[in-house]
């Protein structure tokens, strides 16, 4: 393919306009629908390119369809595979919570899970009256 600029980009076709959502809301996060899958579902907090990568493959999802072409089912799977990762046989040393301090389980966090966890860790730091704790006390850090 042969663009007679150097910084020309290729546009975006759609072909079924009233089926395409440019904005999908997905576990409370708003993702872009003309990004790919694999880049969109890594507006989601907690989800990084692998995992989101690991999570379309498990969800037989074409890593080169964009996001606003995907049907409800296909994202209900997404979210399904999200939310229990260890069910669809991801590794426990691909999810981003291992050995949680309180119950020991492993798991994922997303979205909102991922700001309580942190402060949850922090509140603990804090009352055992740890360096971090303390440097975050004081504002330190």
């Amino acid at each position: 393919c042969f663009l007679p600029y150097k910084n020309a980009k290729m546009s975006l076709v759609i072909e079924n306009d009233e089926e395409f959502q440019h904005m999908l809301r997905v576990l409370n996060t708003n993702l872009d629908g003309k990004r790919k899958t694999m880049y969109a579902l890594t507006g989601i907090r907690g989800v990084g390119r692998r995992f989101a990568n690991l999570v379309c493959k498990k969800a037989d999802i074409d890593l080169n369809r964009r996001a606003g072409e995907l049907s409800k089912e296909e994202v209900e799977r997404l979210v399904t595979i999200i939310q229990n990762p260890r069910q669809f046989k991801i590794p426990d040393w691909f999810l981003n919570r291992q050995k949680d301090f309180r119950d020991g389980k492993f798991s994922q966090l997303v979205s909102n899970q991922v700001a309580n966890k942190h402060r949850e860790d922090f509140e603990r730091l804090r009352k055992i009256r740890a360096h971090r704790g303390i440097r975050h006390m004081l504002c330190i850090r």
